[in-house]
């Protein structure tokens, strides 16, 4: 009996990178291209039609399109403020979206990036009801995807840059409570909440608003990483790892 060939190996690809995650990445480049070739006009209009702003659910009347409440805590991801602002989202979520595409596959990695979009925006809501404050940004997404990638790079089994999709897809990721018992997953969990409320600090002192300073939305981060935890684990298919038998 003549044994099977073993599969080929994977091809590299120049920019290994998932086609969902450049595909994302493009629109994002895309957005932000067209409205500055478009000029101060279509800006302005952009911020107003798809931009998130609190104040849309005041009890004040709010001049706005019917509708644009409820859509604008989707579209203000993709608005950026400027071209250094999507560079540094598009670089993090382009590092951190491979392991989480891999392993959700094309649709639900979709999913989860839109769902902690709309969940930062939630959050800013609650925090800023009421407010004219302008929040544009993926970085909700961003910090969702980030939260999806941590039960992935820190399990057992994972090397960042060495394995392949089908090991990604296979390996066993880390249970909620095993984040807790992991020192290297909860060191990076600590890190990334401990800046995210240090920044919360400074802005509450500053008083600053969101667009108009450049500042950071730390509570959309906040609730684009809760968010991302809880629909990894919703949509995530396969095993997560068992408590080795006594």
């Amino acid at each position: 009996m003549i044994n099977p060939l073993p599969p080929p190996p994977e091809q590299a690809r120049a920019i290994n990178l998932p086609p969902v995650v450049l595909a994302v990445l493009a629109v994002l480049i895309l957005v932000h291209g067209l409205l500055q070739l478009g000029g101060q006009h279509w800006q302005t209009f952009a911020q107003f039609a798809f931009a998130f702003i609190p104040a849309r659910f005041g009890a004040a009347p709010f001049p706005q399109y019917w509708g644009s409440a409820y859509w604008s805590m989707f579209t203000y991801g993709l608005l950026h403020a400027d071209w250094v602002h999507l560079g540094f989202n598009s670089l993090w979520l382009a590092i951190f979206s491979k392991p989480v595409a891999i392993r959700l596959g094309t649709m639900r990695y979709l999913i989860l990036l839109a769902t902690t979009i709309v969940a930062g925006a939630i959050a800013g809501l609650v925090v800023h009801w009421g407010e004219f404050v302008v929040m544009v940004g993926v970085s909700a997404g961003v910090s969702g995807v980030l939260a999806a990638a941590i039960p992935i790079m820190y399990a057992p089994e994972f090397r960042y840059g060495l394995r392949s999709d089908a090991e990604i897809r296979d390996l066993k990721a880390l249970r909620p409570i095993e984040i807790l018992t992991n020192r290297n997953a909860l060191v990076f969990t600590i890190m990334w909440l401990g800046l995210t409320m240090f920044t919360a600090t400074s802005q509450y002192l500053t008083g600053t608003a969101f667009l108009e300073e450049r500042v950071i939305a730390w509570e959309a981060h906040l609730g684009g990483f809760i968010m991302g935890f809880i629909v990894f684990y919703l949509l995530d298919r396969k095993p997560v790892s068992a408590i080795p038998e006594a």
